[in-house]
């Protein structure tokens, strides 16, 4: 009984961690999304480029 409520505390320690998470970017998140988007703004001059030959 006493190992169910360890659990039961231990996940709601990780759910109110998720919930706080979830307010704001995270250093990870901004490091994704500017990762994202220089990939899309470096290939998008080579893919217009590239239609522009072949049509």
């Amino acid at each position: 009984m006493n190992n169910q409520n360890d659990m039961a505390s231990h996940y709601d320690a990780t759910q109110n961690l998720d919930d706080t998470e979830q307010q704001g970017f995270s250093t990870e998140d901004i490091i994704w999304a500017v990762g994202i988007w220089s990939v899309i703004l470096t290939l998008s001059p080579v893919i217009v480029f590239y239609m522009l030959m072949i049509a």
